[in-house]
């Protein structure tokens, strides 16, 4: 009877039923793209990278609770910050980590105005990681362009800023941006598929759904949300477009957030809260919460005029939280646990998979540091001199010194010493096993005709200098307008396929230049050379790109683009388009040892992973300090090589440093098979701080065909033949080529050895 009083006492509620607290919504959504990316998108974020960055956060949110003498630990906003630091933050230093995993927590903290705080978290971690440190770095063409990803992205993205009631910020952002960027490919006559390009891209939908959309930091009313999303977007295209800056949305975001004050004096609203009340129908502008001194008497922190009862399930849901918390930490304490652990170990060099393999391929190599860029351009021109001619938008206006001809035999060489390879192993002696410890290895010491001022003038072209370089005769171009050029390159023997006029009007308006240079057919004969050597530039601008457009006019098909990257920092990777590992470290047939067979393989290989990427990625084949390698496709670069190539800054390194093999520099490989179709926008780069040792590396292990008697020699045999069977399903897996040809190259039996862990039915009947 006294339990059914208390029953019909307890008041009823009003209303509609509340909703759950949106972060809620929120902590789902990034733990499946965080899934997501790691498990599908391969994020370069570790099981413990994660479980470190959690931890982070949830220990300063704990630290700064009790500092700040809050009443109570709320985990859900750290679990929240922690999540998109995953998924945005990149670093190879776990103490950097910890370190904006502090920042992001304490901000909330520290910077506070009107009793809330002034930046999103996690954007003003990354930005203050970003300014002072640069070995941290974000990834936004990981997660690509494609439709279904965009749509998946905002599927969950719209659960989230609906729950937060802050969807008008988002769709008014995404707006507000996409007419920017429509604009000016409409201004810049681009065709509609290079906008489309950077809106599908999936950094921009985590940006709009996941971080502008902070409830707690986005102004009070909706016509200021408005103003504040039109003024991020403006913003960011200006850093991106106009700066030519990486991370131009970040930044524009955390340049704005202090301006929401005076946009709520401007515009006042109503403010949320994450409470409860909120979302059923109470006011969400909630003064700060006054504590009844009597619950602090008695332990408990609870708002007065609210009931013990109800204090206790607002207890009840925290201890839930909590748990719920505790009990994800496990999970991925146990993943970090199981997680296999990677061995590198040295192996006996074989053959290599250069770019001959392949038609039609060209090569760039790019050396970057800071501003300042260093191109050195190999054509794969076959044909009469006569006919070659080459024109290249240049960012800056070129002095003479500042082109020179390279050295085709260092450009060979760094083909070489970065191709994909071949490695082959011998198994032991079953009977008289040899016991060996991997050893880490050390790196070793090692003519353009002159036309009249006047038909210039009237075709708005501008002839900016002229310049003899070798067998080159070069001219720097600027225009006014693409069809004046377009005529002028007609008239100087230049011939431009049909459908430049747009693209070259593109690169116009962006206030590039035009590096123009054809064969002097004499200079060329006097010096003795019989093949087209590489040309070189060196400028100084913020733009890291390579301009590909050009090249996809005229193309009967795709083309392969082979771009070497030197830097002091780490790798470089594309910031508009997702960069892939090309699969390695896997046992492959003996029989591909012949050169021939090998690179049918590696051609057939690429060729695959291009299809299932869509045609839309940029694949890393090497990243490795040129100091050394392991195994050596061809020895590293001398520094006298790597000063040919461009790399500046090795005379500027200390005397310790300089003998032997070269120091400071980090090369790239990343190959490209692009069209206009999947391709519409030029090759855009950053260089960032991970410097973590890739290379295509494909095994062979040779079998023990010895005589033994002992008894391991027949698990030795079993073990071979179930070894062999996985490396012809290996094989026909990365090249689509027929299991059963392959089986007979390696002189298998048609049907597959019994596996181990087959059932009695299965390896009676050899199923």
């Amino acid at each position: 009877m006294r339990m059914l009083e208390m029953i019909r006492s307890r008041p009823t509620p009003s209303g509609p039923a509340p909703r759950q607290d949106p972060r809620l919504y929120q902590i789902g959504v990034l733990s499946v793209l965080l899934l997501y990316g790691v498990g599908w998108l391969d994020f370069a974020v570790s099981p413990a990278r994660i479980a470190l960055t959690l931890v982070a956060c949830l220990g300063t949110q704990y630290l700064c609770t009790r500092l700040w003498a809050l009443p109570r630990f709320d985990p859900l906003s750290a679990l929240i910050s922690g999540l998109s630091l995953c998924l945005l933050l990149r670093t190879e230093g776990p103490g950097l980590v910890v370190a904006a995993a502090g920042v992001t927590i304490a901000s909330k903290f520290l910077c506070r105005v009107d009793g809330r705080h002034l930046f999103n978290p996690t954007n003003v971690g990354l930005a203050v990681m970003l300014l002072v440190t640069p070995d941290v770095w974000v990834s936004p063409g990981q997660w690509g362009s494609l439709a279904i990803g965009a749509g998946l992205l905002a599927g969950l993205g719209g659960l989230v800023v609906n729950r937060a009631e802050r969807g008008d910020v988002t769709y008014a952002f995404l707006a507000s941006y996409g007419l920017l960027v429509v604009g000016r490919a409409v201004w810049l006559g681009d065709p509609l598929s290079i906008p489309f390009l950077h809106l599908q891209s999936g950094a921009l939908l985590l940006f709009a759904f996941l971080m502008i959309s902070d409830p707690k930091t986005t102004p009070d009313s909706r016509a200021g949300r408005i103003c504040f999303a039109v003024l991020v977007a403006s913003g960011g295209a200006l850093v991106e477009f106009g700066l030519h800056r990486p991370n131009g949305l970040l930044w524009s975001l955390a340049a704005a957030a202090p301006l929401t004050p005076a946009i709520n004096q401007l515009l006042p609203g109503p403010r949320f809260g994450w409470s409860r009340r909120a979302a059923a129908g109470a006011p969400r502008l909630r003064a700060r919460r006054h504590i009844d001194p009597r619950a602090r008497v008695a332990g408990r922190d609870r708002p007065a005029g609210t009931s013990p009862l109800t204090q206790k399930g607002r207890i009840m849901t925290l201890t839930r939280t909590t748990r719920t918390a505790r009990v994800g930490l496990l999970a991925i304490v146990a993943w970090i646990g199981v997680a296999p652990a990677a061995l590198a170990f040295c192996g006996f060099y074989v053959s290599k998979a250069d770019t001959t393999l392949f038609n039609r391929a060209s090569k760039v190599v790019l050396v970057r540091d800071g501003d300042r860029t260093v191109v050195t351009m190999a054509n794969d021109f076959h044909g009469d001199p006569r006919e070659f001619a080459m024109v290249i938008p240049v960012p800056t206006l070129l002095t003479r010194d500042q082109i020179h001809v390279g050295d085709q035999a260092v450009l060979d060489h760094l083909d070489a010493y970065t191709a994909p390879r071949l490695v082959e192993y011998h198994d032991p002696d079953p009977c008289h096993p040899v016991v060996m410890e991997l050893a880490r290895a050390s790196a070793p010491p090692a003519s353009v005709r002159r036309a009249s001022q006047d038909r210039l003038g009237s075709l708005g072209v501008t002839v900016e200098a002229r310049y003899s370089v070798g067998e080159y005769d070069i001219v720097i171009l600027s225009a006014e307008q693409s069809g004046g050029l377009h005529t002028w390159l007609r008239e100087e023997g230049y011939r431009i396929p049909a459908g430049a006029t747009e693209v070259l009007q593109s690169y116009i308006k962006q206030g590039m230049r035009f590096f123009v240079a054809r064969v002097n057919l004499d200079e060329q004969a006097a010096l003795g050379y019989t093949f087209l050597r590489p040309l070189q530039i060196a400028y100084e601008s913020p733009k890291f790109m390579l301009p590909i457009r050009l090249g996809t006019v005229n193309a009967d098909g795709p083309q392969d683009l082979f771009v070497f990257a030197l830097t002091r920092t780490g790798r470089v990777e594309t910031r508009n388009y997702r960069t892939l590992k090309v699969p390695t470290d896997m046992n492959l047939p003996v029989f591909l040892k012949k050169p021939d067979e090998f690179a049918a393989f590696y051609q057939a290989m690429f060729s695959r992973q291009v299809d299932e990427a869509h045609r839309r990625g940029v694949f890393l084949e090497y990243a490795w300090d040129m100091a050394w390698c392991d195994p050596c496709a061809a020895d590293p670069l001398s520094l006298t090589e790597l000063r040919d190539l461009g790399v500046f800054w090795v005379d500027d390194s200390p005397a310790s440093t300089r003998r032997g093999a070269a120091a400071d520099v980090f090369v790239t490989r990343l190959h490209v098979r692009y069209d206009a179709e999947h391709f519409p926008d030029d090759l855009r780069f950053q260089a960032t701080a991970d410097r973590s040792n890739v290379q295509g590396r494909y095994v062979l292990q040779q079998p023990w065909h010895g005589a033994g008697s002992c008894e391991e020699v027949m698990q030795y045999r079993r073990t071979v033949a179930a070894r062999e069977e996985r490396e012809a399903q290996t094989l026909a897996s990365l090249t689509g080529w027929n299991l059963e040809t392959i089986r007979t190259k390696m002189g298998l039996d048609s049907a597959p050895p019994a596996a181990a862990s087959a059932t009695w039915w299965q390896r009676l009947w050899g199923q």
